[in-house]
């Protein structure tokens, strides 16, 4: 089958959309398809073979973070170029109804489009004053998949459809093999007092930094063997500073970190804190520690409950609650019985979501879509936009 994909968010930073279609895409060449990638991206970067850079990006805010996008003029003919030097047998775009180049393939696509919606907002601030646009849109999606119930949810609700719910995946093998960081022990390595880890913006209010920090703050002191290490964008100084001077040293920060030192870190701690406080669809991070063998300790959050099968297969504790997660902390560390029977429930749910597992799902998704159109080509005239 000849795929053409669509990565609405830039490669030259970056991030779980990003990572979502390279591993779809390798995941689907490695089961014998052809598939090429179109994401934003310079012409020079380093780009796997199947990635087609589509020109520099542009910072567009969108729920609650900042998206790289490219969009315009040049932005269409490159798509449409795209398209149709592929001659694909499917068109799979990535959140769609984001200014972007999956919404501008959506409204230059022929043949059937498959969308798969990884947020759980209605729909994109930017798109609010074209109404008439996110129609066509929509109308011209073959088959939507939607990574999480409440990405689903927001499609039947609000998006006058529904979708086939085919979660991230997470190549599993790479991160249950891969070798702790130097100095760290890794989950079942000796450690004097445990070690944490959390991965993200730890300036962004959403991904609930300050609840693990003031509950490591809390703990740190009765616990003098007791590590913390932080990966994800920021400046040093401004982490740093949040802690007391006495606890600094027990802080490790690696900034941002390639997908191989993301898989050695997570293999690094005892426990992976995941302190959320909102705006999470699915919690790939959580399925990526699952994998890595780290114990979960996350937030209450409906996403994070359904990754984790209700709390069987990690620890969940009330949202935006410092001292509950302390409560959860102590528990774990002195309690290696029932870190292993989180971690055992953890191989179990997070082979579910290995590569090759949800690849075949979205085949299926693919092969229905192919059905549905019958060959049938759309109507190439759409309103023209920038």
């Amino acid at each position: 089958m000849r795929i053409g994909i669509v990565c609405p968010y830039s490669f030259d930073i970056p991030g779980g959309v990003q990572n979502h279609v390279m591993d779809l895409a390798e995941a689907l060449i490695a089961l014998g398809h052809e598939v090429s990638v179109l994401a934003p991206a310079d012409e020079d970067s380093p780009l796997p073979p199947y990635v087609v850079p589509a020109g520099r990006a542009v910072p567009l805010p969108y729920n609650g973070s900042v998206a790289r996008i490219a969009f315009g003029p040049v932005s269409t003919a490159r798509v449409r170029r795209w398209i149709t030097r592929g001659d694909f047998d499917v068109l799979h775009v990535h959140e769609p109804l984001t200014l972007s180049l999956s919404l501008l393939a959506v409204l230059s696509a022929r043949g059937p489009v498959v969308a798969t919606f990884h947020t759980a907002i209605t729909r994109s601030r930017a798109l609010a004053a074209a109404q008439g646009v996110l129609q066509i849109v929509l109308e011209r999606i073959t088959a939507r998949i939607a990574v999480s119930a409440l990405a689903r949810k927001v499609q039947v609700e609000h998006m006058d459809g529904g979708a086939v719910e085919i979660p991230n995946g997470v190549a599993v093998a790479k991160f249950a093999h891969a070798d702790p960081l130097p100095g760290w022990p890794g989950k079942c390595g000796p450690g004097t007092g445990g070690t944490l880890g959390f991965l993200g913006r730890f300036t962004e209010p959403r991904k609930g930094f300050s609840v693990l920090r003031d509950a490591f703050v809390d703990l740190a002191p009765s616990r003098p063997g007791l590590r913390l290490l932080v990966a994800g964008p920021g400046d040093p100084e401004e982490l740093f500073g949040q802690f007391p001077a006495a606890l600094r040293d027990r802080v490790t920060f690696l900034g941002l970190v390639s997908e191989e030192d993301k898989a050695r870190m997570l293999r690094s701690v005892h426990l992976y804190v995941a302190p959320n406080t909102g705006g999470e669809s699915f919690g790939m991070i959580l399925t990526e520690a699952l994998a890595a063998g780290a114990t979960v300790v996350a937030s209450d959050l409906d996403a994070f409950r359904r990754v984790l099968d209700g709390g069987r297969a990690g620890r969940l504790f009330p949202t935006g609650d410092p001292v509950a997660l302390r409560d959860a902390l102590v528990d774990l560390l002195d309690d290696g019985a029932a870190r292993a029977a989180l971690t055992a429930c953890g191989d179990q749910v997070v082979a579910n979501y290995d590569w090759p597992v949800v690849a075949r799902r979205v085949l299926e998704v693919y092969a229905a879509a192919i059905e549905a159109t019958d060959g049938r080509v759309m109507d190439e005239e759409w309103v023209g936009l920038g």
